[in-house]
Formats: C-alpha cells, structure tokens, sequence
C-alpha cells in the first residue's frame, strides 16, 4: 500500500439544489483509499454544500480542495491547470480522473505541464511491492480488447495521472462527515484562457443512468430490426441504460450517441443484455469490461455466444416479452 496521498478530480453533476459528485467519481475515491494509507484528496472545481462534501467523505475521501472555476471547470484545459496547482500543493503519488472525453484530454495536459506519465482507459488498479517501496500498478485492455496489459506507473519527476473507466469499485452507502473545504488557487495557463465556454447541452438516449456508467446495459443491434422500444421495455424494469450497435445508429433507430465499440462508448457495467446482436468485433471491443454478458439472438453462429456467459438462441419478440414477464413476477 502507498503512503502519500492520492488526488482523486471529483466530476460534479447539476441537480435540482447544488452540484453533486458523480458516480464515477465517487467510484475513484473508494478505489484510493484501497491503495493508499495516506490522505484520499478530493478535487472539486466548483463549491458543494456540506451534504455533498459528507458523501465525498463517506466514499473515502479525508481532504477537500476547492476552486471556483465556474462554467471553465467543463473546460480540459481549465481542469488541468486546476490539477497542477492541486498537485503542487498536496504532492500525491498518483491523480486519478475519470476517463471520459474530458478526462483523457485533460490527463494528457496535465502529465505534460507536470513532465509525468499518464495512463488512460485503467479498468484496474493495484499496489505492489518493489525495490524502492511500493508501487501503482495500472491495467487496461488493449487491441480491441484482445489483451490486457498491466503497467507500473512510478512518480518520477511528478505525480502521475491515471484516467479510470468507470466500474472500477463498488461505493459503499457509508455516511461521512462533511470535510472542511481547503481552498485552492488556480493559475490559468494563457491556453487554457484563450478557450471560451459557448454552451454545453447534455443529451442521454433515454431515461435512466448514463450509458458508460451504468451497472446494466441493455443493448440493441440489427436483429431488433428498429424496435428499441422492445429494448427498452427490459431496460425500464432493470433501471438499466440504453445502447446500440453501431449498424443500429447507421440504420437511425436510435441516437450515435448510444453507440457502444469502436467508434463509439466504452463500457464496464456488472451485467450486459444484448439483443439481436451478433458480436462483431467493432462492437465487443467496447464491452470488454462487462462482467456478466447475456445473449439473445437467433443465429447459434453468432460471435457473439463465444464471449456470452449466458445465452439464448431465439427470436428476441417471442424472449423478451417473456422475460419482462418473469420479471414482473418476480416483483411481485
């Protein structure tokens, strides 16, 4: 286990009062206080009111740095100044950010400004032990998911930063006390300012969690010849996300924004359902990281029962009405 800290950049989400830590985020401070014996510093880049800084602190959390970058803090650039002035003052052994689009470009920033190294898309992490003390393993697929490799990602000459999928850890429901928000000046690079904010709309194919970070995922591909509401109606019942295969997306049955390998979202979520998906590889390249996968699809031939844990050859119309049902049952 590492005795320094860890710098874990907390993603804020909007909600009806005040801005919220994310699920992923809170995922990566559970994470660090596994790895280390030191202080879990949390990063947030607008200000929280103490009910969330208490569920920092129930998630693992034992420091509280604050900026107040407003609508920058959405900004990669901004983020990454941010983090720099954060390691400067906390000197941690490893930041931790969530490895979305803006996480991976910002991480990349970042690991230069600081000439330290940078890991993206980590879907484990570990300590292990050394010549010199402990170390940070890191581990991620690679090749299309082919192989996994695993890394040691050393200090150096600055801490370095790991950009982690989302899965990575399961958040206990523990309660904490709100921490004291220590507050932390940024310096923004002249880069960094010379970007403007325009506007930012977030979109979701449909209700229920974000598709990278949801527990389950129910996925349509070609055999759901266009009916996502069949999709949808198992997704609903399992408070699951909504994804699709990218000749689903070409085909314009739902959003690109739900298209999942490739060319399009990474997942790792506990359970994967797809129907009517085949499996080719573009497609299960971004669903490595699943632990469970289901398949429904009529071709016993299908790739995708080669990866499958569980399997169904059948018509998804006649299956999943069936399966909606049993649930239904189930509960009662």
């Amino acid at each position: 286990m590492l005795d320094a800290p860890i710098l874990v950049l907390v993603d804020l989400e909007t909600t009806e009062t005040e801005p919220a830590p994310t699920g992923p985020s809170l995922e990566l401070l559970t994470a660090a206080r596994g790895l280390t014996s030191g202080d879990v510093v949390a990063l947030t880049l607008r200000p929280l009111d103490d009910a969330a800084s208490a569920v920092l602190a129930g998630a693992g959390a034992t420091r509280l740095l604050t900026a107040d970058l407003g609508e920058s803090a959405h900004l990669p650039a901004t983020a990454a100044d941010a983090v720099v002035a954060a390691v400067s003052t906390v000197a941690p052994a490893a930041v931790l950010v969530v490895s979305d689009y803006r996480g991976k470009e910002l991480a990349g920033r970042a690991a230069v400004l600081l000439d330290s190294a940078c890991v993206s898309d980590v879907t484990a992490l570990e300590t292990a032990s050394s010549a010199d003390g402990s170390v940070l393993r890191a581990s991620k697929l690679v090749l299309s998911g082919s192989w996994s490799t695993t890394v040691s990602v050393g200090s150096g000459a600055g801490a370095p930063i790991v950009a982690v999928r989302p899965g990575i850890a399961e958040v206990a429901a523990a309660e904490g006390t709100a921490l004291a928000a220590e507050p932390l000046d940024v310096p923004v690079s002249a880069e960094a300012a010379a970007v403007r904010l325009v506007s930012r709309e977030a979109t979701s194919v449909a209700s229920g969690p974000a598709l990278t970070e949801a527990r389950t995922v129910v996925v349509g591909g070609r055999g759901v010849d266009g009916d996502f509401d069949l999709v949808r109606s198992l997704a609903e019942p399992l408070d699951a996300a909504v994804g699709a295969t990218r000749v689903a997306c070409d085909e314009g049955w739902i959003e690109r924004s739900a298209q999942i390998g490739q060319t399009g979202e990474t997942i790792s979520p506990r359970l994967y359902i797809g129907l009517g998906v085949s499996g080719a590889v573009h497609h299960t390249s971004g669903i490595q990281g699943a632990g469970t996968v289901v398949a429904i699809c009529d071709d016993s031939e299908a790739p995708i029962f080669e990866m499958a844990d569980f399997g169904v050859v059948g018509d998804v119309t006649e299956v999943v009405p069936q399966l909606v049902e049993e649930l239904a049952k189930l509960r009662g």
